[in-house]
């Protein structure tokens, strides 16, 4: 089975479906998968419902597709960089699901293993709890948060080969291995494709069997916030 595509028009090609669930790595403009975001938008897919940490910001990452009204609902932790995104939900326009970090990273990776929920402490009080199941577990209350069970993943990689096993660069990990996993397909872009066999099994951060499309592209890396100080004098 050949699993890469000549590009990310290609690799989403009888993918998309209006009303989905898309499951997409990255934190702030790390990691993300900039390539398969743009597709998306080219295609015009709608009503979308996005399960990630962040929506980038304006004019990048899933923010491309707030700008075009093609995102329905996000289930998000952090929103803050993204001001169509705060318009858009203070004006009723946009469905927000909260998600403590931890507990979206843990709803990715359950849902790719098959659990439907798990009981965690996180929110436990907060505007989070609220209309969840309570269970009491050694006398401390937990509250019950269901797996995520995407339609499609969408996840930025630094190598793969040509079976789909993934190798991320250093913080541009992050959300990505757990969202890869709870798709019901998984399309993944890198920055090389490179012979079957040459990566250390040791060094695999994801096995190809979570991956099912890839393709292979430029990106740009941006820098989410710039902070200098200035230069000392000589």
């Amino acid at each position: 089975m050949n699993k890469v595509f000549p590009n990310a028009g290609a690799a989403l090609d009888g993918l998309l479906f209006d009303g989905m669930t898309i499951a997409a790595g990255g934190f702030g403009l790390c990691g993300i998968p900039e390539l398969l975001l743009q597709a998306i938008k080219e295609a015009g897919t709608k009503d979308l419902t996005f399960a990630s940490n962040n929506a980038g910001v304006d004019d990048f990452g899933i923010g491309i597709l707030l700008q075009t009204k093609q995102v329905k609902k996000m289930l998000s932790s952090y929103v803050g960089e993204n001001a169509e995104f705060m318009r858009q939900y203070l004006s009723g326009e946009l469905e927000l699901e909260f998600n403590p970090q931890g507990t979206l990273a843990e709803r990715m990776r359950a849902g790719g293993c098959g659990i439907p929920g798990f009981y965690t402490k996180t929110g436990v009080g907060t505007v989070i709890a609220e209309g969840k199941e309570h269970k009491d577990f050694n006398g401390e209350t937990y509250i019950l948060e269901e797996g995520i069970f995407a339609d499609l993943s969408i996840v930025k990689a630094w190598k793969a080969d040509a079976t789909g096993n993934l190798v991320f660069r250093k913080t541009a990990r992050n959300f990505n291995p757990p969202a890869a996993m709870c798709g019901k397909v998984c399309v993944v872009e890198v920055e090389e494709i490179v012979p079957t066999g040459s990566i250390d099994p040791d060094h695999i951060h994801l096995p190809g069997i979570y991956v099912h499309r890839i393709i292979q592209g430029e990106h740009e890396k941006r820098i989410e916030k710039v902070t200098t100080r200035q230069k000392g004098a000589a």
